[in-house]
């Protein structure tokens, strides 16, 4: 990092991860209360999916199934659908991830030379996956009890141990990506405590380069 920024940035592009319901969305914007600019994938992916030519692909591969009455893109169902194994997944990958893709660089530029905000916070969430780590100048690991993830889970999508234990089988083990990441977060307390992690790890990384 000493020699600067990748790709010659102005300013870092600071990558979010954790595990399924670990919060990361919330620490994520903690650091927009900071003065960055996140950039949620999860938000783009929905918009990406509303886009006419997104929806005739998925009509023709998943057929009217994944389509609400109103004829929006059902993301449930879509996720039921392709959440069974590497191919479908990966499928799916190819038809959202250019065009979200695409939006995330052009936010991301817009951010970099706007003098009022600190970094960019990528919340993006299978980071290490799809190897857009290794364009972050810092990745930051979102660390929560399991207990505390799937209770959170189970509250908010209707999920039981099973299904969360589905879908980590399809992803890098979490201990793995704790391990490859240059911060770590604990968000297992409350929101302050997590705050005052949050504003530390920025004044660390930013203080690189001052």
């Amino acid at each position: 990092m000493m020699g600067g920024w990748k790709e010659g940035r102005p300013k870092p592009v600071i990558g979010i991860a954790g595990g399924i319901g670990s919060g990361k969305s919330s620490v994520a914007r903690q650091f927009g209360q900071m003065g960055c600019v996140v950039v949620d994938a999860d938000a783009l992916a929905h918009e990406v999916l509303q886009m006419p030519e997104v929806k005739a692909a998925l009509r023709a591969w998943l057929g009217e199934e994944v389509f609400a009455p109103d004829g929006a893109v059902n993301r449930k169902a879509v996720a039921k659908r392709v959440f069974v194994g590497p191919e479908q997944i990966g499928r799916l990958n190819a038809l959202i991830h250019p065009r979200v893709g695409a939006e995330r660089e052009r936010l991301t530029a817009a951010a970099l030379v706007d003098g009022a905000v600190a970094a960019v916070v990528w919340d993006i969430p299978l980071l290490f996956e799809i190897g857009l780590d290794k364009a972050c100048d810092a990745v930051v690991f979102v660390r929560t009890d399991a207990k505390q993830r799937l209770r959170r889970l189970q509250e908010t999508r209707g999920w039981g141990p099973e299904e969360v234990q589905r879908r980590e089988k399809l992803q890098i083990p979490l201990d793995k990506k704790e391990l490859i990441a240059d911060y770590c977060i604990d968000n297992s307390g409350n929101e302050a405590h997590t705050l005052a992690q949050v504003r530390v790890v920025l004044s660390q990384l930013l203080s690189i380069h001052r």
